[in-house]
């Protein structure tokens, strides 16, 4: 079978995949959602949509060539689906390094514009999370659902992996010119990008409107299933859980987002039941309903080669 024919038929093999190994999860999910108040959902889902055009307006930003609008909103869409294949992030940054390419954009600048967006969306969303700690200090209440003496074991494991990075930099020459060399690339293309006015706004703006958005929709599911949570604070415990779970390669989060938002809802004061019912809730309305859609986007961009 052509390559360009398993390309078309992957997406559709992976929902059928993740629906039958999640099924539980997802009739869960469907059975507290029939006691939610619908236009609270409604406006969740209306949140999500708005999520794929932040991130169409930033990832323009972060390349000073104009690219097609429509194509690009559609690429973001059909991203969605291939991040259930890899870890968090890299079916989307996949997709959409693709279609730089695919528009004339040369590989080692299309890697830099990546690179551009990944950092600028970590700034705005770690940002936008230390803001509305300083403002609600009392928002999260870890120390119960911490183990004791957690802290200490996780800070080793982090400058462990500093100071291995570090090492393989210091040793390995091909590595380090490598290195070096896209660094300069991407301060290039950084450079170029902030000369312009309109891309810097596009890259900063998108990049905080997408956690925002993202936020929104969860503290929208909160307030349809009546979780006794100020929205302000189910805004902190989103932007905690997901910039925790960035450091777990799951594909598309799975498993590993689901835990983190209910340890963050229940850490806000929310009751387990209905914590686990909104995060369900959330899930099924930004995953699961674009999966089929994104995955039939994802084939249909590959059959017109737009990646």
């Amino acid at each position: 079978m052509p390559v360009r024919k398993i390309l078309c038929l992957l997406p559709l093999l992976l929902v059928t995949v993740i629906a039958v190994r999640q099924r539980s999860v997802l009739a869960e999910g469907f059975a507290q959602l029939r006691h939610a108040q619908w236009p609270w959902l409604l406006a969740a889902l209306a949140a999500t949509c708005l999520t794929w055009v932040a991130a169409a307006v930033t990832r323009q930003g972060a390349v000073v060539e104009r690219l097609p609008a429509g194509r690009l909103l559609a690429a973001q869409f059909a991203a969605g689906a291939a991040n259930h294949l890899l870890p968090t992030g890299l079916g989307a940054s996949a997709v959409n390094l693709r279609f730089m390419t695919v528009c004339g954009v040369p590989l080692a600048r299309s890697s830099a514009a990546l690179a551009l967006y990944l950092m600028a969306e970590g700034v705005a969303r770690v940002g936008l999370l230390a803001v509305l700690l300083l403002v609600f200090p009392d928002a999260l209440r870890l120390g119960s659902l911490l183990p004791a003496g957690a802290l200490g074991p996780l800070l080793g494991v982090l400058g462990a992996a500093v100071l291995a990075v570090a090492g393989a930099l210091a040793l390995v020459r091909r590595l380090r010119s490598a290195v070096c060399s896209f660094l300069r690339t991407a301060l290039g293309e950084a450079r170029s990008v902030h000369s312009r006015p309109s891309r810097a706004l596009a890259l900063w703006g998108g990049s905080l409107a997408f956690p925002v958005l993202q936020a929104a929709g969860l503290a929208a599911v909160g307030q349809a299933l009546g979780l006794p949570v100020p929205v302000a604070h189910m805004a902190v415990a989103y932007l905690a859980a997901t910039v925790a779970v960035a450091l777990v390669p799951t594909p598309g989060g799975i498993g590993s987002v689901e835990a983190a938002l209910i340890v963050a809802l229940v850490a806000a004061g929310g009751p387990v039941a209905v914590a686990t019912a909104v995060v369900l809730g959330y899930r099924i309305i930004t995953v699961w309903l674009p999966l089929v859609p994104g995955a039939l986007t994802l084939g249909a961009l590959v059959r017109m080669k737009v990646i």
